[in-house]
């Protein structure tokens, strides 16, 4: 038997009070922050607040959205019943914005991250390292198959929610076109900046109405069809799991598989370096760089330009093994410790409480229910008659009914399938433009 000498004592982990402040540290969290560091972030923030002023650089954001996002997170995760189907997303999302509203936050503070929020475009940054990291991870075969595949689901989703969101309303007897062109049509529009902001602008200019006005009725219903999404996605992750053979777990098609980098050590571990952490955040910033030119000459959105061109990059083997594991360990990174603080931002900077609240009528809430799950239903049906995995099929319809990007974070997070953010964007941006487009071309067809 070995007996370990005094330098071997004095750097073994665990002794005295050492260890047992070591065990709070690495198993005492908020969300990923650590107990002891997550009390000293509020207090600092207290501080802050006391003296009249936060400054809206990055090193104080930082702090600011990782605090308050992972502590509504967590009290999202920790509410019964509630915290298994979704409501860690939707508390760090409508929390700030009730407390926004309320007044229950300082108004520098509240502006400050409103700022921040808007002036960086962070929520983008989260978006391109997401998509490019859950692509470069994908199997190259199995990916342009998922995409090819996808659409088929996507495309009965919204004919059978369409259908009968019309049919619900009807039920109640509401006005059809006020049923379809401002309930049913916003939901599938693909978000806020993408949907409600040009459908406004064609029924100003269609139904020659103020803007404002139109905008003012479209936007709560795309906020409670993300809602709803998100509760939607949050029950199919847990039926996953009480039924494991519906589910991939995020991979679309039996055999998927996620590729590894090639340079393994003799444990068959990944090997790499802070670089290729580095060159894979690099990639996914230059191809979103790529996508903004796309948009700028196509009118393509530079998300979905991104995605297209990140597939490319995958399928011509543009990017060596090892770049590739660079790129997933960025996408996780971004995934575990970027998203809640991200929510909270969304909801303290453009989620107003106030329009969410004045939507919560009964008849709204019905047809609202009614389109998304008719729409995420169908998807299941469909993908499982594909041979496709019916509940990741499923997620993805959710995010046709989502709130733009910030909706598919949020459903995705609350499904516990992130890798299927590269769908999901197909889904609300691609899915979204063409039934804005449709609808505006009709309506000016018929009233124009």
């Amino acid at each position: 038997m070995s007996i370990p000498n005094s330098s071997t004592q004095a750097s073994a982990p665990g002794n005295g009070w050492a260890q047992k402040w070591w065990h709070i540290l690495d198993n005492w969290k908020v969300g990923i922050i650590p107990l002891p560091i997550f009390v000293l972030a509020g207090v600092l923030i207290l501080i802050d607040g006391l003296g009249g002023e936060f400054p809206s650089n990055m090193v104080v954001m930082t702090a600011v959205l990782a605090f308050f996002g992972f502590a509504c997170g967590e009290f999202g995760k920790r509410l019964p019943l509630l915290g298994k189907l979704g409501a860690a997303a939707i508390c760090a999302t409508f929390i700030p914005s009730a407390l926004v509203f309320y007044q229950l936050l300082p108004d520098a503070m509240v502006s400050s991250v409103t700022h921040y929020f808007k002036s960086t475009n962070i929520l983008y940054l989260y978006i391109c390292c997401i998509i490019v990291g859950s692509i470069m991870s994908m199997n190259r075969t199995v990916l342009i198959q998922g995409f090819l595949r996808i659409f088929v689901p996507m495309a009965c989703g919204e004919v059978v929610g369409m259908a009968l969101g019309m049919l619900a309303g009807l039920a109640l007897g509401m006005d059809p076109f006020h049923t379809f062109f401002f309930i049913v049509l916003p939901i599938m529009a693909g978000g806020v900046g993408e949907g409600a902001i040009p459908l406004s602008i064609g029924y100003a200019t269609v139904l020659h109405m103020e803007q404002g006005v139109a905008f003012g009725q479209i936007l709560p219903m795309v906020m409670l069809g993300s809602l709803v999404a998100i509760i939607t996605a949050g029950v199919l992750n847990q039926l996953g799991k009480r039924y494991p053979h519906l589910t991939g777990e995020g991979r679309l098609l039996p055999g998927d598989r996620h590729d590894a980098a090639a340079n393994l050590n003799d444990q068959g571990n990944p090997v790499f370096d802070v670089s290729t952490i580095a060159a894979g955040a690099l990639l996914a910033i230059l191809l979103y760089m790529v996508g903004m030119l796309a948009q700028k000459w196509t009118g393509l959105p530079a998300p979905v330009a991104m995605l297209f061109a990140a597939v490319l990059i995958k399928l011509c083997q543009g990017v060596s093994p090892k770049m590739l594991e660079g790129s997933r360990m960025v996408y996780r990174f971004f995934q575990q410790a970027v998203t809640y603080p991200i929510l909270f931002a969304v909801g303290v900077a453009i989620t107003p409480w106030q329009s969410l609240m004045a939507a919560f009528t009964l008849s709204n809430l019905l047809v609202i229910v009614v389109t998304v799950l008719s729409l995420v239903a169908t998807g299941f049906v469909v993908g499982r008659k594909m041979g496709m995995y019916p509940i990741d099929v499923a997620i993805v319809s959710c995010c046709q009914s989502g709130q733009g990007g910030t909706g598919d974070v949020a459903i995705l997070s609350s499904g516990n399938r992130m890798v299927l953010m590269p769908f999901a964007q197909i889904a609300t941006r691609i899915g979204g433009a063409i039934n804005v487009s449709v609808a505006l071309a009709l309506l000016n067809y018929f009233l124009g």
